[in-house]
């Protein structure tokens, strides 16, 4: 009898103290979405984290409610502090409905991943390309956004600037890209529209570090409207293919044994000041647009993250205003969820978000119908 208190003390006192360490996790959480990650620059792993603290809390809520104790109370009141918070992660949305029967733009953006043309079988890496004309055509958008753009000038296969405009009818773009020494290749973000731009620009984060993501955005008129659309792709993790180790099975062994865990660690820390510097540059841009403004691209953050907080703090994210669900459009080996948007502005109104379905890249297509309300 002795023996099973000492076993019943035993587990609830882990159990006391997994709790604990679960509560005081999930305010991390919630502070990674207001304290800049130059401030303590461990708090944006408990964002990241977000999903696994939420369902630790959820199952120790669930045993503490069996146990008729106090413990369930208060995870109850730490889960309600989060309020809002919760609400970037697991959505609630209907969308709004144009009842001003207004002029709808569809808008697309992708992180194509240079249109595979890294791919070790040649062919393959070809018909992964076409597969994605193929789908980009079939959204039938009015603009598309991608990252992560490639173009080889004079290619064959990859001169992808003319396919794209040839396949989308959308003769009116927009670049920004770094230039390779070596065969004339491009990498960088591109805008495509099917009606007029009138003005373009660049928001520059090379002041911020040497960085070859970019921010470009384009005044587009549709009828009577005009929209300011920002295509931005923010400081990339850089992992490098013996970093997805972690991520494999196969491998896990031989990644515990050497430093990539440290070292994967160390690059998304390092990652998060420098996005949430450049995040500032095109809030600062956004604030003082003459349109109502469209922030779409790959964010590289969760919607527990301080850079996601500074968009949603004046904007509004389609997917959460319209989609039911924590969606998913990170396609890669690391569990990342919802890291690419599309932002409005509150006049516009939005509707009819849509994920890819079909994975060709390591990111997954966003899609999304919006409207002067």
């Amino acid at each position: 009898m002795r023996n099973a208190l000492k076993s019943l003390f035993k587990f609830r006192t882990l159990l006391v103290c997994l709790t604990i360490g679960a509560i005081f996790s999930l305010c991390l959480s919630y502070l990674s979405n207001f304290i800049h990650p130059s401030t303590l620059s461990f708090i944006p792993l408990f964002g990241l984290s977000y999903s696994i603290i939420i369902t630790l809390n959820a199952v120790l809520l669930i045993i503490w409610t069996l146990k008729r104790s106090r413990w369930a109370l208060i995870i109850i009141g730490i889960i309600a502090i989060g309020g809002k918070l919760h609400f970037g992660t697991f959505c609630i949305g209907w969308g709004d409905k144009n009842n001003l029967n207004t002029k709808e733009l569809k808008v697309t953006s992708y992180n194509v991943r240079l249109f595979d043309v890294y791919n070790p079988v040649k062919k393959e890496g070809i018909k992964n390309k076409e597969s994605i004309l193929r789908f980009l055509k079939n959204t039938n958008s009015d603009v598309y956004c991608f990252q992560e753009f490639y173009h080889q000038e004079g290619s064959r296969n990859f001169s992808t600037k003319e396919a794209l405009e040839k396949e989308l009818s959308t003769p009116f773009q927009h670049q920004r890209y770094k230039t390779s020494k070596y065969k004339g290749q491009k990498f960088g973000v591109a805008l495509y529209s099917k009606h007029k731009i009138i003005r373009r620009g660049e928001i520059t984060f090379s002041d911020v570090v040497r960085t070859y993501n970019y921010c470009i955005y384009a005044d587009i008129v549709k009828a009577k409207d005009t929209f300011r659309i920002y295509n931005a792709h923010f400081q990339s993790i850089h992992f490098h293919r013996g970093d997805y180790a972690l991520f494999n099975e196969e491998n896990l062994q031989a990644a515990k044994q050497d430093s990539r865990p440290f070292r994967l660690v160390g690059k998304i820390l390092n990652a998060y000041p420098i996005r949430a510097e450049q995040v500032k540059k095109v809030m600062e841009h956004v604030n003082n647009s003459p349109y109502p403004v469209i922030v779409m691209g790959d964010f590289n953050d969760t919607p527990m993250s301080y850079c996601y907080t500074q968009f949603n703090k004046v904007l509004t994210d389609a997917y959460r205003n319209t989609s039911i669900g924590m969606g998913r459009t990170y396609a890669g080996r690391v569990p990342a969820g919802r890291i690419d948007y599309i932002f409005h502005d509150e006049s516009i109104g939005s509707k009819d978000f849509s994920i890819q379905k079909e994975k060709l890249s390591d990111h997954y297509a966003i899609s999304c119908t919006l409207f002067k309300q």
